[in-house]
């Protein structure tokens, strides 16, 4: 799966901001890299004081991206292509321009009052909890006046916390799933998900406030909402998916999500994007992954970057041949790959002057737009809504796509490897271990079998291959002998 920010994809009408007609008309780019399936972040109706993760109406497109029409035609052409497309989906809040909360917070007595999260203050006149919100080291409470009482919000006070006890929001919510699902959309990305069901009498533990509640969020009656939210995912044909956002940086909570196949489909893993670049530490990330998911039935994910998150590139410290490592082991590991917009070309964030900066999170680097063509405009018509990452001309579409050595057209190999091969699309991941500074794994299935190696160490290493083909090295062209600092190997074994 390919993350799409639209806002920085690709700008279709000259108003330096991405849109849909701009992501359909680099569909044959996606296609010729080989991309099975986008998920696009939010292009609903916003205020964008969250960039649309503070959605105005469900069911909707918001006209800085566009129309329903095109977005029917994005999803006809990219099935064409034999792409799916996803949507994200924000069920645990709203804006509170959406109408239903204009409504609820109207007066005590409007029949909405109760689709969101309100409280009086204690007796003692203190805070409902002492959750601490998103980005911030305030309450998650904001007192409103008109009605005298507080209201929840996770994240910024402009995006309310919808009550999921009452069962009109879930219906509602339920209704804005299918408006999609009839228009052909192939799954949701939910955000934050595991947000939904609170226990709010319960406070956070002092020592762990400063992470604020959302990773600390983790209710058993959620899994009977996200049981209510699979069964109208069910109901429809063509197997639609739900990517689950669990927030939650514990492999073993996390498998608890997809339920007993009656939840999530796929729960992202974040803890790859905070794991550093050490074998030892990938090796306990991997067994443990491996460990949780397999106890609970379940696929894994991988992840190296996205939009709340410097890329994988920028952490390297824009190490190329570390990139094409960290490519290998996204796209080789047992699971669902998620490769963020811009991955492929080794793209690192944007240097963002503090009088530019507009996210509320400051997550505006790694949002940075895509740079297409080496020019001085990068492909795109005005000057866009954030600045370009310092390499963006070295690192474009253009300037890579022809250039076999490239960072994109390695990962276009790459790609076209796990497509032919079932062992690394299907297979068990068996015999993981490190020895030293390599991390060493296998994929099989039936007689086929495909070792990685990865050498984490700044040092070319020793590494002899008896036992099989080395079929893809990330330094382009393998060494007998040797495997290079930085480089990731992908070895055919003899079949079984």
């Amino acid at each position: 799966m390919y993350q799409i920010y639209p806002r920085s994809f690709h700008d279709s009408n000259g108003d330096g901001i991405g849109d849909l007609n701009g992501i359909r008309q680099q569909l044959g780019y996606l296609s010729w890299l080989g991309i099975d399936a986008l998920w696009l972040s939010p292009i609903f109706p916003s205020p964008m004081r969250d960039f649309g993760y503070d959605v105005a109406n469900y069911v909707e497109i918001d006209p800085v991206f566009g129309t329903l029409r095109d977005f029917d035609d994005l999803i006809s052409e990219a099935h064409d292509l034999g792409i799916r497309v996803l949507l994200d989906w924000i069920p645990n809040h709203t804006s509170s321009d959406h109408s239903w909360f204009v409504d609820a917070r109207s007066s005590r007595e409007s029949e909405r009052r109760d689709w969101y999260v309100w409280r009086d203050a204690k007796p003692d006149g203190s805070l409902p909890n002492n959750w601490i919100r998103a980005w911030s080291d305030e309450s998650v409470w904001t007192w409103d006046h008109e009605t005298e009482q507080y209201y929840l919000h996770c994240f910024l006070p402009s995006q309310p916390d919808l009550n999921w006890e009452n069962v009109e929001v879930r219906t509602a919510l339920h209704e804005t799933l299918r408006f999609w699902l009839d228009r052909g959309v192939d799954g949701f990305r939910m955000d934050v998900v595991h947000l939904i069901g609170k226990e709010l009498d319960a406070d956070d533990p002092e020592e762990l406030r400063a992470l604020s509640h959302t990773p600390l969020n983790d209710v058993a009656v959620t899994h009977e909402y996200l049981r209510e939210i699979r069964a109208v995912i069910d109901d429809y044909p063509g197997d639609r998916v739900s990517v689950g956002e669990v927030y939650l940086f514990d492999p073993e909570r996390v498998s608890a999500y997809y339920g007993h196949q009656d939840e999530l489909h796929l729960c992202f893993n974040f803890s790859s994007l905070f794991t550093g670049w050490r074998a030892e530490a990938w090796l306990a990330l991997i067994l443990r992954t491996e460990s949780a998911m397999s106890a609970a039935q379940a696929w894994p994910t991988w992840v190296m970057s996205n939009h709340d998150n410097a890329r994988v590139a920028t952490r390297l410290g824009g190490d190329q041949a570390r990139v094409r490592a960290a490519l290998v082991l996204l796209l080789t590991l047992r699971g669902t790959p998620f490769l963020y917009a811009g991955e492929e070309l080794g793209l690192q964030d944007a240097l963002i002057d503090p009088d530019q900066a507009v996210d509320p999170g400051g997550r505006d680097g790694c949002r940075a737009p895509l740079p297409w063509t080496t020019g001085s405009d990068h492909g795109w018509p005005v000057e866009p809504w954030l600045p370009f990452a310092a390499d963006a001309a070295a690192r474009s579409v253009e300037a890579q796509q022809s250039d076999e050595c490239s960072t994109l057209r390695f990962a276009k190999r790459l790609l076209e490897l796990r497509h032919q091969s079932v062992a690394l699309r299907r297979g068990e991941l068996l015999a993981a271990h490190t020895q030293g500074d390599l991390l060493v794994f296998e994929r099989v299935v039936d007689a086929q079998r495909t070792r990685v190696v990865v050498n984490f160490s700044k040092d070319n290493l020793a590494f002899n291959v008896v036992d099989g083909a080395i079929v893809l090295s990330s330094a382009l062209d393998a060494q007998p002998g040797v495997i290079r600092a930085g480089e990731a190997l992908v070895i055919a074994l003899a079949r079984a």
